[in-house]
């Protein structure tokens, strides 16, 4: 599709802290290097006053908003969605660094009128180096692209949330992201999940795309390639889980779990012990100890309050809202 025939896309990157100024900066300057320029640039500022007045005399060509709804990603997420006039709303983290043609590629895959999100690939730029006991099936847990994806364009179940993008038209009929999910002080995820699952059940035949020509880049600390880290956003990711079970069709739409506990995981473990290296050790332990993490945290969230089904197939549309 010519470049001028792209529907025009709104990008929105959300920031909480200073802390990641010079990340946010590559963040936004990679956005406004695109090979097809976006319509608007929305950063949202998620409770924090210093932050957002240091962009607003700083930054140029984009507009600068306060978090009006929960605080956490979810909430500033929406904010961003509420204020964007694009055709599509793309998302981009504010510890990522898009390609050239991030926004390119994922726009190209709209001029099917049955694709309604699209995600890109996200390579981990680690601080120092991979830890030996991170295996990539597990890149999940730093916000990137793991090894069992489709190498090549292909439909799947949800977007990763560090490099996303869906049509108006997904809020405005499935409603926001739900606040109740999602990034706050605890290391949740999947409120981009459980807003695919929602639209799904709402357009038959539509589709979720994943468009490993769409490139980005996230930064990784060094804190969050500790085995400590790994656990507490497994057990996370497990909450999560239980949260999202509650959607309706939900044990028919965590296939994508399912194969990946069965097939990926199974997989990396024989590779990993057969090298007979210690890092395969290392790795193969490591697996292990992300599954019971994550299986303890499902069997905790499903003891606590998870989504009512009535909730979680309504949304928030009051209000306008294959990996794990």
């Amino acid at each position: 599709m010519p470049a001028n025939q792209l529907p025009t896309a709104s990008v929105v990157i959300c920031a909480y802290t200073e802390d990641r100024w010079a990340w946010l900066q590559q963040a936004i300057e990679s956005v406004q290097a695109q090979t097809a320029a976006a319509h608007e640039l929305i950063i949202v500022v998620d409770h924090n006053q210093p932050l957002q007045k240091r962009l607003l005399h700083h930054l140029t060509g984009a507009y600068v908003l306060e978090n009006n709804g929960a605080k956490g990603l979810s909430g500033a997420r929406n904010t961003g969605v509420l204020a964007a006039t694009g055709e599509i709303i793309a998302f981009l983290d504010d510890d990522a660094v898009a390609g050239p043609e991030w926004l390119e590629r994922q726009l190209e895959l709209y001029d099917d009128p049955a694709v309604y999100a699209v995600g890109g690939r996200i390579e981990p730029l680690w601080e120092t180096g991979r830890p030996a006991h991170f295996p990539q099936e597990l890149d999940w847990i730093v916000g990137c692209s793991y090894r069992g994806l489709p190498r090549v364009a292909a439909q799947v179940r949800n977007v990763i949330g560090a490099s996303m993008s869906f049509r108006r038209s997904v809020f405005e009929d499935a409603g926001l992201f739900d606040e109740r999910m999602g990034r706050t002080t605890a290391l949740h995820g999947c409120e981009e999940t459980e807003l695919c699952m929602r639209a799904a059940a709402l357009r038959p035949g539509g589709r979720v795309v994943y468009e490993p020509a769409s490139l980005a880049s996230h930064h990784v600390p060094q804190s969050r390639g500790t085995l400590g880290y790994m656990l507490a956003r497994s057990w996370g990711e497990g909450i999560s889980k239980a949260q999202i079970s509650a959607l309706p069709g939900a044990r028919r739409r965590l296939g994508p779990e399912r194969r990946y506990v069965a097939e990926v995981l199974p997989r990396a473990i024989v590779r990993n012990l057969a090298s007979g290296q210690f890092d395969g050790l290392v790795s193969s332990g490591a697996i292990f100890s992300v599954l019971a993490a994550t299986a303890a945290g499902y069997v905790v969230g499903r003891a606590r309050h998870p989504l009512s089904a009535a909730h979680a197939a309504r949304g928030n549309s009051g209000d306008m809202e294959v990996a794990l």
